[in-house]
């Protein structure tokens, strides 16, 4: 897939989201979402799918002894991308500028780790 389908993916994936919200969506309370609550819950959303990431990882490992293996490492990758596509979603809800926001970040990340200065993993 290529890196604008994956944003058109990602784009789609947030207006689905945002129609559903504008549909009859409430709080537990009954009472309507607003727009930051949304982006809140949405932003949470990504601590409950890195819990599923570490669950996974547990399971694959077999590291509870009172269930023993539970998962395998094919969960463990489909629980990752969960988390990635949770987190561009939450950045688009953030920002209808998301692609730019993260090419920027990313390159900016890629710099500091990969760049010309010195220090682990660099060239001189």
């Amino acid at each position: 897939m290529a890196d604008e389908d994956v944003w058109d993916s990602i784009d789609r994936l947030y207006e689905w989201l945002d129609a559903d919200r504008t549909g009859d969506a409430r709080s537990d309370d009954g009472r309507p979402r607003n727009g930051r609550e949304e982006l809140l819950l949405r932003i949470l959303k990504l601590s409950e799918e890195v819990g599923e990431v570490a669950q996974a990882v547990i399971g694959a490992t077999g590291q509870n002894p009172r269930k023993g293996t539970t998962h395998t490492w094919d969960d463990v990758r489909s629980e990752l991308c969960d988390v990635v596509i949770t987190g561009l979603v939450a950045l688009r809800t953030l920002t209808p500028d998301a692609r730019e926001v993260f090419t920027a970040h990313l390159a900016g990340v890629t710099e500091r780790s990969l760049g010309t200065g010195r220090g682990p993993g660099r060239s001189r």
